[in-house]
Formats: C-alpha cells, structure tokens, sequence
C-alpha cells in the first residue's frame, strides 16, 4: 500500500475522533493556526517567491496563463487576509450537535435530528495557495477531516501552508493525522478511486479540471465547473450604478470565477449607456468584444465583433463580451442557457422587473443592483469559503461550514420496543414537534 492510501485511511480514522473535539479546543487550534501564519510569513513568502519564478517561466512556455501566475502570488496583504479568515472562523457559531428538529413519537420516545460533520474531505484546486487555509480552518471548525492536492505551480507553498498549519493545530489537541497533503498527479488518481474512504470531493478550478473530477470518480462531488457570470443592464437603470457595479465586476479582481464575462444591455438604454461604458472599459484596459448592434453604437476601433464561442467562454481576464437583448425576458433566457449558473446581476430600478430576474434567473447567487464580485463565502459572513457549488443538491453558492455538515437521527427511549405499534391493539404514535433540544 503506498503512503497516500496509508495517509487517507488515516485520515478517515482521525475524522472520527475529530467529529467529537470540543468546541473550545477547536477555536484555540484555529488561533494557533492564525498565530502560526503570522510568525511564518517571511518563510511562506519566500516559499511563494519560488513557486513565482517558476510560474513565469511555465508563462513564458505558454503553460501557465496570466490569471493562473496572479492567483498564485502571496504577498503580506495576502497573509494578512488568511489570518484574518482564520480568526473569522473562531467567531462562528459551532454547527456540531446543533438540534435541527425534535418530535416526540410518544411519551419517553424522542426523535432528534442533529449536525454532524460529512467525514472525511478530498479537496483539489488549482494555484490559489490562500485556499489551503480557508479550507483547513472551515473543516477543522466543522470537525471534519481533509485530503488536500494543489497544483504543482503552487507546490513549495503549500507545503509550507499545511505544514505550518496543520502542526499549530496537532500541538493545540486536535488528533493527529487529520490533515492529508497529497504532492503528486498520481496522488490524485489514487484518492478518485478511494470511494470506501472519502465521503466528498471538492474541486476547484478550471472548467476542463472539474469535469475531469466529476468523471472519473464515484465519490460525490461538489463544485462548480465554470464561472461565466452576467450583469443584465435593465432600461429602468440607473446609469451610475450600472457604469459602477459593471466595471466593478470586471476589473476588480477579473482573474476569479465571479468576475463578469458577458454584459447584457437592453436595446432601450444602450444608446444612453454604452459609449460611457466602454470609455470606462479601455480606460481601464479592457478588451470589448461585442454583438452587431452594440458594435454600431461603440465602434470598430474600442471594440471586436464577438464571435458565438464568446457568449459561451470565461475569460478570467481583461476582456468582456458585450450583447444587445431586446428585453429582460430575453436576457434571462440568455442568462439560463449560456451562463454557468453561478452568480448573475440585474441593474435596475424597477422593482417588478428586479423581482421576475431573481424568480427566474436559475443561478446559485442572484443579485439586484450590486456587482458580481460579491458573490464570496468571506463576504457572505461565513468567515471563508469550501468552494462555489452549482449543484442543487446538500448546498449551493459559496459554501461555507453548513456545506461541510450533514445530520443523523438519534432516538432517545425508555426500554421502547416496535410491536407495541403494530398489530390490532397498536399504540399510535403522537407525532409532535418540541423545541427541546438534544441531550442525554
């Protein structure tokens, strides 16, 4: 057996004993955690730095994109916010034996269903070396144990991320063995195929990397498969916010998944709305491919026509697709068939037409009025993120701790036996919902 099986099925068993930690002992790992970043940091940037050169000569080969070299950095600011996603961790409420519903069956007969974590975790991702403690800090909270597998790019710093991590938190008393690295392309075949240990996968990355994922395993997975976001510019905009909120979700950080790729602007604004627009755009150095009736009102020289594979693409960079629709109906049917059912956005002051976008855009985060980027497990409140779910199933959108529990009933009787329930004489059952919760 070779040392990642050895490593997972360790991990599987330290999940175990890791879903009964106390809560206290969980919050004084994570600061050790916090604490443990901060006194490393000028190890992990030069850990980082190495990954860096690295990374710009596989940019130079053309095997690594530009928006993959910008993930990748770690800097103090960069530091700085995983610390402080860690300590957001701490100040969230324990969801472990949370009681979700009490009924009472009969007298002395009590039906609890109660939080606990899914188990053990695979997570793989691509670049982003921050996602080492997002992850790490959210499963520990939710007393779940993980699997981890970065990119190669990244490799030197996230093998000091973990190492520095997962040792603050052995020394503050969680078991052992917890946490799993995995360093290797054959790392991760080898856990795709360990669906008797790994109860979840979580992918994060590219388009082609998470349909790979999906593909080629029977463990469940949770994820998104591209990030091909939409702001829908309504005729009752209000043409500040709509200037505002569309370069916003564009240029403030184009290299992530929330960033937006294709802006839809209806035909009655767009005379209005789009030569502001795009002086906006080139202004901050985007590149403007657009459909024929934008064309005619931007101009051939701060724009490309659009192609139909543009409709259908995530950039992850400093280009965006522009497109004439003739109402919101339109937009929305646009939205549901090109979109990646991720986060999309309505500019408008209409309030009837803000409500049908919400009702019938069919995305994991809908918004009204506010730019695409917001659409962040930090920014949600849940102090960092597993990742992005599309699914419609167990949990959708950024998914923080509530997509890393799942519940077990628990029955608490008094000697209680079936056939008393069954037969011509049966005892009926009282069916009642308590609001007590679960105790022994």
């Amino acid at each position: 057996m070779n040392d990642i099986k050895e490593n997972v099925i360790r991990a599987k068993s330290a999940s175990i004993t890791l879903s009964a930690v106390s809560t206290k002992t969980k919050d004084n790992a994570l600061n050790a955690m916090a604490n443990a970043l901060d006194s490393f940091r000028n190890d992990i940037i030069k850990a980082n730095a190495k990954d860096m050169d690295a990374a710009a000569k596989m940019k130079e080969k053309g095997e690594l994109s530009d928006a993959m070299v910008k993930r990748l950095k770690v800097n103090d600011e960069k530091i700085n916010g995983m610390i402080l996603g860690v300590k957001d961790v701490v100040e969230l409420k324990d969801p472990v034996g949370e009681t979700i519903s009490t009924m009472e069956l009969d007298d002395d007969l009590i039906l609890y269903q109660v939080r606990c974590p899914i188990g053990l975790l695979g997570v793989i991702f691509e670049s982003r070396p921050d996602v080492v403690p997002q992850i790490m800090s959210l499963c520990l909270k939710s007393g779940n144990a993980v699997v981890f597998k970065g990119g190669k790019e990244a490799s030197n710093t996230n093998k000091i991320l973990f190492d520095v991590l997962s040792s603050a938190a052995y020394k503050a008393g969680i078991p052992e063995g917890s946490f799993c690295l995995m360093e290797t392309r054959d790392d991760v075949s080898s856990i795709l195929k360990m669906n008797d240990q790994i109860d979840l996968l979580i992918p994060r990355g590219s388009n082609e990397f998470v349909s790979y994922i999906q593909s080629n395993t029977k463990i469940p997975v949770l994820g998104h498969s591209a990030g091909i976001c939409h702001v829908y510019v309504d005729e009752f905009a209000d043409i500040e916010k709509a200037l505002n909120v569309s370069l916003d979700s564009k240029i403030q950080y184009p290299a992530v998944c929330n960033a937006v790729e294709t802006l839809l602007v209806n035909k009655k604004i767009s005379k209005k709305f789009l030569p502001k627009m795009t002086d906006l755009f080139v202004k901050n150095g985007v590149e403007i491919r657009a459909d024929k009736r934008a064309m005619d009102i931007i101009g051939d020289k701060k724009a490309k026509n659009a192609k139909g594979s543009d409709w259908d693409e995530e950039y992850n960079d400093m280009i965006i697709s522009i497109r004439t629709v003739d109402s919101l109906d339109e937009a929305i049917e646009f939205i549901n068939i090109h979109g990646s059912k991720h986060t999309d956005s309505i500019i408008t002051e209409n309030k009837i037409n803000a409500l049908r976008f919400v009702n019938l855009v069919d995305s994991s985060s809908v918004f009204v009025n506010a730019s695409t980027r917001f659409s962040d497990g930090f920014r949600y409140g849940k102090g960092a993120e597993v990742g992005i779910s599309t699914n419609k199933i167990h949990s959708r959108g950024p998914v923080g701790m509530e997509g890393l529990m799942i519940y077990k009933y628990i029955i608490i009787g008094n000697g209680h036996v079936v056939k008393d329930y069954a037969g011509k004489d049966a005892k009926s059952f009282t069916h009642r919902t308590l609001k007590k919760k679960f105790r022994i």
